[in-house]
């Protein structure tokens, strides 16, 4: 084997072999460098993703030029101080990045200072055992003082003398007084952020009902507005539990697909559109979008005489009856209509085969009984002849 060319591969890094794309999954958004082999990509630009904790992210200069690779763990300028975090993102990708989180001025970009030492290290540490403690006795002293507000993470700084205190509030919340008595309390400076429900659920993770961890812990950096149109669009039921997340908010896949139905639509009548044929009148009762029909029936109210049908037929029958004419049947037979469904394999099973399998398997061994004795009788016969 040409190890040369093995070293080529792993792009000369001493960490690992191809890994350099792939970063700790226990950091939320976490983003694949699939950039990180291309041989010169860290010389492109001097800028570097820096992550904090949970969801938060920062963007620092490498004017020292260090040697910077995903999942090292920096100390970079914050005011006042400094703050720890790891490497999430080298090289040109960082651009883009930037783009999407929509930073412009150049003030808001600080410099990384070294790679953290032991001691850095045994500070951050400190610091983050601190935080829940933190956290829950602050919820307390913003109860006495009777704020409307709920303190959902706190973080501190990587040199452990800042606290970020991130809330929740649904109207404007006056915390002077609650500053001044953390910052006794604590002994740092106390930063407030107001963040949202969705952002929250971003911040703590979880596990959504399709069984994938949560969108905004994991790739979902800015979050644009949900209504329920788009679950009327998708023929979905307006149930509340089933619709909202883990932040009790209209879920955010709701808005993946709209555009899709809302193009698949347009090909559809008006659902008050009302099918006139020689026998009877049809109305509305159900469509697919995607499979491409409807159902009509001859009563408003309850489904009777169900008629599937295709929206080009549908659209042809609305424009023979603008014209005054009548078809003979709703649906046309030199089109029929052909339902793709996808098939249960359970559904077409009876729960009772195991019990079958098992009565077989019962009356084989009983056979195999019965053949044993009736072997074991023919030896002995063949054995009293001897005698």
């Amino acid at each position: 084997m040409n190890y040369d060319n093995l070293k080529y591969i792993s792009g000369n890094c001493s960490r690992g072999l191809c890994h350099k794309g792939c970063g700790r999954q226990d950091h939320q958004l976490n983003t694949y460098d699939w950039m990180a082999d291309v041989p010169g990509n860290n010389e492109t630009t001097d800028l570097v993703e820096v992550q904090f904790k949970n969801t938060r992210k920062g963007y620092y200069h490498n004017i020292n030029g260090l040697d910077l690779k995903k999942g090292d763990i920096v100390a970079v300028e914050s005011s006042p101080g400094h703050d720890i975090g790891v490497v999430t993102l080298t090289g040109q990708l960082v651009n883009l990045q930037l783009k999407k989180a929509n930073i412009k001025s150049e003030s808001d970009i600080k410099r990384i200072y070294r790679i953290a030492r032991e001691q850095d290290i045994a500070v951050w540490e400190e610091a983050k055992s601190r935080e829940h403690k933190t956290m829950i006795e602050s919820r307390q002293i913003a109860k006495d003082l009777g704020l409307q507000m709920k303190i959902g993470d706190v973080e501190y700084q990587g040199d452990g003398n800042k606290a970020i205190f991130y809330y929740i509030a649904d109207e404007r919340v006056d915390f002077r007084q609650l500053i001044k008595v953390l910052a006794d309390v604590f002994h740092v400076r106390i930063e407030m952020k107001q963040i949202g429900a969705r952002q929250e659920a971003g911040r703590i993770g979880g596990t959504g009902p399709c069984g994938r961890e949560l969108c905004c812990a994991t790739w979902i950096k800015s979050f644009s507005s949900v209504s329920t149109n788009a679950a009327r669009f998708q023929d979905i039921s307006l149930n509340p539990q089933k619709l909202a997340g883990m932040c009790a908010k209209l879920k955010c896949c709701l808005n993946y697909e709209v555009d899709t139905y809302m193009e698949a639509s347009k090909r559809f009548p008006p659902r008050e559109a009302v099918l006139q044929t020689l026998d009877s009148d049809y109305f509305f009762f159900k469509q697919d979008i995607l499979a491409g029909t409807i159902t009509y029936s001859t009563d408003k109210r309850i489904p009777s005489n169900l008629e599937t049908i295709t929206p080009e037929r549908a659209n042809e029958i609305i424009e023979m009856n603008k014209r005054g004419e009548k078809p003979e049947e709703l649906s046309d037979e030199d089109r029929p209509i052909v339902e793709s469904r996808h098939k249960d394999i359970i559904e077409s099973e009876d729960i009772t085969r195991f019990d079958k399998a098992k009565k077989k398997k019962k009356k084989k061994s009983r056979k195999n009984e019965k053949d044993h004795h009736h072997h074991v009788a023919h030896n002995f016969d063949n054995d009293s002849d001897g005698m």
